[in-house]
């Protein structure tokens, strides 16, 4: 596991950039505290910060290995863990003969390159991203994984292509502030993240997940490079043929479950776990404390009733049987630290959830250096209550188009805030029109006033309706999650689970987010996903004998922040000062963000998520942009060997 750069250079004049590497290596020491250091040779440079979890002699990066006539023919930075690496070596020692310096999953990719060629991610079980430099063909090989769980970001400079885990650290190549994409800007205040490919800085860019890039390099032609995606997840639902087809699955579900939590729980350094109140995290856990008894578990949550899931969390882990720790974040905390918080994100994501993971991050990493965490399970298995909107607008979406015209008009002219007017309002919508992930932050005629570059060529649609043309025939559910899996999850979810564990020197593993469990996962059919007012109807039942009684068919939480209570009240003065000092005139009219904040204080509405989305871009803009917030960052965890 660690933070990495790769530079391909056009002109064979690499070494020139080794010093800014250097430089953007700094930026990110808390992703691998325990190693740091450079390479390069004419063509590429390559600079890395390990974290070690699996203590193997020879793991140091760079990374050599090569076939016994070019026994250092490849050179690679590696983030991230390979949980099937020791079977993938053993498959390629015995048919084609692969020899092995180290007992580690990084040599397995470097060999499965050789012999595989590009397809070896797909034989990768894991996160990952990683950069690979061939010696001999003078080729460059970059991938990242199935879900997007490990981030890389990608420049395109005069004088060659740079890739690196944090896109702080690329600037130190581009040499220039962060310049804002005004598109990427419109889709954050209605999401709250920014979709991939794009970041909120024009200079930078996402490698996709599930995509991999070639670069050829040395010829005396630019570095040009080839993307490709090489994971086309799709959802296919498998008719369940009665009480034994459901019994079957439950039990391949619970059997999948605990391989992949074994699996993720390889490391030659202490594992723990988060646990909310809800069954994913619980589950993961009771899987882990099987398979270590002296399991360490976490959570986090505010001094405020309805606003912390710490009593079920314990009632939880006293089922289970681990030590428990517990960290309240206080409001004082919160505004304190989440200039710190934006920094670590690069970009800016506007969900509060990564103020109390950060600090839960933060207290596991004093006692572990890995936890696992329950993403993806929502995702795989149907478990948000968006899923239920098809089948609760179903009695309109089946009725002709005028007729749904019509009603949509009707709704239109309900007052405000009336029950079923936004049910009108969707029902008119196709699928493709209405849903484009769980966040919905600022609606369009709200950003028409807000946003000083706001275009009406810009759509979401724009971003979704490649996905969508991937799905067509699909059942609505499988859509839904389809899409959820290109925008929520890799925008927002693995955003935030992989910045604030790194920021804290913790590798968080998420077991949902595995190949086999989404074989699995991809053929349950929708009456198996949603029914019977809840969602996750076949890992509930799957899970059934594993999770205590009071977390099974909870509706769980997450990590809840009291933003809605804190800004009206004793954080009003914060938030006010924040929009008054931003210098982001040219994108934000301050006046509609303070008319906003002032409302909510009154309790005229509830603003709170939608200050918060324009506080977060200010406070982005003002470390990113401006300069002139500068968080002081601590030092990492971890001794650094240079």
């Amino acid at each position: 596991m660690c933070g990495l750069m790769a530079f391909f250079a056009a002109n064979g004049d690499a070494a020139r950039r080794v010093d800014a590497i250097a430089a953007g290596m700094s930026c990110q020491t808390h992703r691998g505290p325990d190693e740091l250091g450079t390479w390069h040779d004419d063509h590429a440079a390559f600079g890395f910060n390990r974290l070690s979890i699996i203590d193997i002699e020879g793991s140091a990066q760079p990374l050599r290995w090569g076939p016994p006539e070019h026994p250092d023919r490849y050179v690679m930075v590696f983030n991230g863990e390979i949980y099937n690496y020791l079977p993938l070596r053993a498959e390629l020692a015995e048919q084609y003969g692969a020899v092995f310096a180290t007992h580690g999953d990084g040599e397995a990719i470097l060999a499965g390159y050789h012999h595989l060629g590009p397809d070896v991610v797909t034989r990768l079980r894991g996160m990952f991203a990683f950069a690979i430099w061939d010696t001999v063909e003078a080729t460059a090989f970059i991938a990242r994984d199935h879900f997007g769980i490990k981030p890389l970001y990608v420049a395109e400079l005069t004088d060659g292509i740079a890739f690196a885990s944090e896109a702080k650290s690329l600037r130190t190549l581009t040499e220039q502030p962060a310049a804002i994409d005004t598109d990427a800007l419109q889709h954050f205040l209605v999401l709250q993240y920014v979709p991939e490919p794009a970041t909120m800085d024009t200079h930078i860019r996402k490698l996709e997940s599930g995509c991999r890039v070639t670069i050829k390099i040395g010829d005396g032609s630019p570095a040009t490079p080839v993307f490709d995606r090489y994971f086309h997840p799709t959802f296919a639902p498998t008719p369940v043929a009665g009480d034994a087809g459901r019994s079957d699955l439950y039990r391949g579900i619970a059997k999948a479950m605990t391989e992949s939590v074994t699996a993720h729980m390889q490391a030659d350094v202490p594992v723990g776990s988060f646990l909310s109140g809800g069954i994913d995290s619980t589950a993961i856990a009771a899987i882990a404390r099987r398979v270590n008894p002296d399991l360490l578990t976490f959570t986090t949550g505010f001094a405020r009733e309805g606003f912390s899931e710490i009593d079920i969390a314990a009632e939880s882990a006293r089922a289970l049987g681990v030590e428990h720790i517990v960290y309240t974040v206080s409001e004082e905390e919160l505004t304190a630290t989440l200039p710190l918080i934006l920094w670590y994100l690069d970009d800016p994501v506007a969900d509060p959830a990564l103020v109390p993971l950060y600090f839960v991050a933060r207290e596991a990493r004093k006692h572990v250096k890995v936890a696992l965490s329950g993403e993806g399970a929502d995702e795989l298995f149907g478990g948000y209550n968006i899923y239920r909107e098809p089948t609760s607008l179903k009695w309109m979406t089946s009725l002709p188009s005028p007729l749904r015209r019509g009603l949509a008009a009707v709704g239109r002219a309900l007052p405000g805030g009336m029950r079923g007017k936004d049910m009108l309002r969707r029902g008119a919508m196709d699928l493709e029109e209405r849903y484009y992930g769980n966040a919905r932050i600022f609606r369009e005629e709200e950003l028409t006033e807000l946003l000083r570059t706001y275009s009406p060529k810009v759509s979401l649609t724009d971003v979704t309706g490649p996905v969508y043309a991937q799905s067509a025939g699909w059942d609505p559910i499988a859509r839904m999650q389809h899409i959820d899996l290109f925008t929520w999850l890799r925008g927002d979810i693995l955003v935030k689970a992989d910045k604030m564990t790194m920021a804290n020197s913790l590798e968080v593993r998420t077991p949902f987010l595995d190949k086999e469990i989404f074989e699995l996962a991809r053929t349950i059919g929708p009456r198996e996903k949603i029914g019977r007012g809840t969602s996750k109807l076949a890992l509930r039942a799957a899970l059934a004998d594993i999770v205590p009684p009071h977390v099974l068919h909870r509706r769980k939480l997450g990590f809840p922040v009291p933003i809605r209570h804190y800004l009206a009240g004793d954080s009003y003065e914060w938030a006010r000062s924040i929009i008054t000092s931003a210098e982001t005139d040219e994108f934000l009219d301050a006046s509609v963000a303070l008319r906003l904040l002032d409302d909510h204080r009154k309790g005229v509405a509830d603003h709170s998520r939608r200050i918060w989305t324009v506080l977060v871009f200010m406070l982005w803009y003002s470390i990113f942009v401006t300069g002139t917030v500068r968080p002081e960052v601590p030092q990492p965890h971890g001794d650094v060997r240079p």
